[in-house]
């Protein structure tokens, strides 16, 4: 079921508030009804894979309740064996939670890539397997609170149903952000729904679902039409560009609001989660910018991953393999395709030249650090966006080459019919809003006038949100597939 639907909107989302402001009077009744509905969610789009999900929340359950007898064992008793079973849990763990991972997400590529390998003397056949949505977010979050519970950080979950909830709470269910267990606990039983939260929340989702239908959408549209020509002929340079900038703005407010969507649903129920984005395109380094965009990736790999390799510390030789592991886990973590994998290396690339040459330690970075890194993250949007590696070294062609010819009518019609979208979609990849709100909240002029106003300005948006849902396309959000 996705945000930015009818039936979400209008059916899902007010029967899933008024059941659970119903029940207000006990805060277990409401997680139930909470971890029923997410269940029911998920099971909206493809209800066999919920057991997959139910499977995967059961099985870290008990590995976090093994890792935790374990420990008291080795507490009590000071007893090594007991050390060396919790290290196997851990392990089986892992294996456990990356074997689904492989099965549903990469089996069909190792299958390929073995056949390949073969030369056609045997040759295995692809399963016919769907990859269920969302599995690369919840088995995350699943792996993360075992391996909590292992280092001690946090208290294991005595009740299956309460790390159900976390695990598949709906509004991050299938694309994040990814919590830890730790930033989620005190508000399972102790959050407090407010006025202020929900109307906050409401503002949240209006403007995630304006960034998706309004913006994201409509790039997606050009996009489309550009990647596909591009697939019969030669473009023009111009039109190879703009597809990329059409892409490399589709994703970004494509992701960004869903998460923004997410955020504000929570809110709606008491919680509060993590941003996830912070204005990635005004990023001075390819670094910074990784560290503004998909945050809690970013911080679950930083956490559970690059720090137990050692992270930055040690000498040059440690650092590049470090990093190279992070992004190389990152890039397949996103797919199961090579240029997933090339796409990972290439940021490794950009990334360990940019920590050698100490260029976020520099002040006052010029402004063709800014241009640089919006090329750099832009070329890299193509790997990723591209079927395969054929696909984007013959996009690279249309864009570094002129065997299309340089200027496009095509792309001047595409500007011209989109321009209000264009503009809108520029200007708030930067944080003009955010400053502009505080500059009035801090002088204190207009700020009735502000408040008074921004209700309305929102029930416009929503309405016209509507409008393009009821007539646009269908266009499922790109992380649904990671």
């Amino acid at each position: 079921m996705l945000f930015s639907s009818i039936t979400f909107l209008f059916y899902f989302l007010p029967v899933a508030i008024l059941l659970y402001y119903a029940c207000a009077w006990s805060r277990k009744v409401q997680n139930g009804i909470l971890f029923v509905l997410s269940l029911m969610f998920y099971a909206w789009g493809e209800p066999k894979y919920v057991l997959i999900m139910i499977g995967s929340i059961l099985f870290n359950y008990l590995m976090g309740i093994g890792v935790h007898c374990c420990t008291m064992r080795q507490e009590r008793k000071h007893a090594r064996s007991n050390g060396s079973v919790k290290k196997l849990i851990l392990v089986l763990t892992i294996i456990g939670n990356v074997g689904i991972l492989c099965l549903f997400k990469y089996s069909n590529f190792l299958i390929r890539i073995t056949n390949e390998a073969l030369e056609g003397r045997h040759q295995f056949e692809s399963l016919s397997i769907v990859l269920p949505l969302g599995i690369s977010f919840f088995t995350l979050q699943a792996m993360s609170y075992v391996f909590d519970v292992y280092r001690g950080v946090v208290p294991v979950l005595k009740n299956p149903f309460t790390f159900g909830l976390f695990v598949c709470f709906f509004p991050k269910l299938v694309a994040g952000p990814i919590i830890s267990y730790e930033s989620m606990r005190e508000q399972i039983y102790e959050r407090k729904e407010t006025f202020t939260k929900f109307s906050v929340g409401c503002c949240r989702f209006i403007v995630g679902l304006s960034k998706k239908l309004l913006i994201a959408n409509q790039m997606a549209m050009i996009t489309e039409q550009i990647f596909e020509l591009q697939t019969h002929q030669n473009i023009p340079m111009l039109l190879a560009w703009l597809g990329a900038f059409t892409y490399a703005l589709q994703i970004y407010y494509d992701f960004s609001g869903y998460s923004d969507m997410a955020i504000g649903l929570s809110l709606m129920f008491g919680f509060m989660l993590p941003e996830n984005f912070n204005y990635p395109y005004i990023s001075k380094s390819v670094s910074e910018f990784w560290r503004r965009w998909h945050i809690s990736l970013g911080n679950w790999f930083k956490e559970y991953v690059y720090i137990p390799m050692g992270g930055s510390r040690g000498n040059t030789d440690q650092l590049v393999r470090n990093l190279c592991v992070l992004w190389l886990l990152i890039g397949i973590w996103h797919g199961a395709e090579w240029t997933f994998i090339f796409w990972g290396i290439y940021n490794f690339i950009f990334i360990i030249i940019e920590k050698l040459l100490h260029v976020d330690k520099k002040t006052g970075l010029s402004p063709m650090y800014h241009v640089y890194t919006i090329l750099v993250t832009t070329i890299g949007w193509v790997i990723f966006c591209s079927d395969n590696l054929v696909s984007a070294g013959s996009y690279f062609t249309n864009m570094f080459t002129l065997k299309g010819g340089f200027l496009s009518s095509t792309a001047l019609m595409f500007l011209r019919e989109n321009f209000v979208f264009f503009v809108l979609g520029i200007l708030f990849c930067m944080p003009i809003a955010r400053n502009t709100n505080e500059h009035i909240m801090k002088r204190g002029k207009g700020t009735v006038v502000l408040s008074t106003l921004y209700p309305f300005a929102m029930i416009g948006l929503l309405f016209i949100c509507i409008t393009y849902l009821v007539n646009g396309t269908y266009h499922p959000f790109i992380y649904y597939f990671f």
